[in-house]
């Protein structure tokens, strides 16, 4: 595929594992689409998702499996930041899946998760930074393998995906970084508070994006978005449904319910 639409742009992100060229034509790819240089070929046939490449490292363990940590001492601040590290690279990869899988939608849908893959690429960028000075490189540590499966659990339906990712994943940070950031605080952690906050605000944007879209689309679809909610999270949610505390101001302010907030509190 020529390198002039947004998904051949996709596809080498996707199915190549090579980092420093993803960060880089993820950031190329947003100077072109803003000067409308990208075309959407929504004829271009979108691979399977189960090819996708992933980096050699970091390994990937199941969450039982991963090291127990915590923030103590300078090797616990590392191994949290190498974590955080490890959820935006595969957020880039969430985003660019988000552009190329799904198609025949409004422009604005496909230029609001580019910019979503670029803020999120900038945010991996930032915590490699972070991580050299702390003395680790990304892939130095083991990390969670599953974030990925929201994505392959999902392939084939954009309304769960756009449930289970910005509305699920995503909105989780919405809830434990406000908390982290205050940590950071009395750890006296100045470029920590500063890089979590960065994060804390970007998420807040992608998590509007998907409350957004989900509502589009259950409009499109003749869905009560709602109730529509409920039941993809139940269908797609590992263990029935998201366990809290939920921060309900932010989660307001990213387009949730409060309707939404009483039935993931409740027991």
């Amino acid at each position: 595929m020529p390198m002039d639409s947004l998904f051949a742009y996709a596809e080498t992100c996707l199915y190549s594992t090579d980092i420093e060229q993803k960060l880089a034509l993820t950031h190329k790819a947003s100077v072109l689409w803003a000067e409308q240089r990208l075309s959407l070929p929504m004829e271009a046939p979108v691979l399977p998702i189960a090819g996708v490449q992933f980096p050699k490292r970091p390994q990937l363990l199941k969450p039982r499996d991963m090291p127990r940590r915590n923030l103590a001492g300078a090797d616990g601040v590392a191994a949290f930041f190498h974590a955080i590290a490890h959820v935006e690279f595969v957020a880039i990869y969430l985003a660019w899946d988000m552009v190329y899988r799904f198609r025949g939608l409004p422009e604005a849908f496909y230029g609001d998760w580019l910019q979503v893959a670029d803020e999120e690429a900038q945010h991996f960028e930032l915590l490699h930074k972070h991580l050299n000075m702390l003395g680790l490189e990304y892939g130095d540590l083991p990390a969670h393998g599953g974030l990925w499966e929201h994505a392959t659990d999902t392939a084939d339906d954009l309304l769960a995906r756009l449930a289970m990712v910005p509305r699920c994943m995503e909105a989780r940070g919405l809830d434990v970084t406000p908390g982290l950031i205050e940590k950071f605080k009395a750890f006296g952690d100045v470029q920590g508070v500063a890089l979590l906050t960065r994060i804390l605000t970007d998420e807040t944007g992608h998590v509007q994006r998907g409350s957004f879209w989900f509502k589009q689309v259950c409009r499109e679809r003749q869905l009560e978005p709602e109730a529509a909610y409920r039941q993809l999270i139940r269908q797609y949610y590992k263990g029935g449904k998201p366990k809290g505390p939920f921060n309900r101001e932010m989660r307001i302010i990213a387009g949730f319910s409060n309707a939404e907030l009483d039935w993931l509190e409740t027991d």
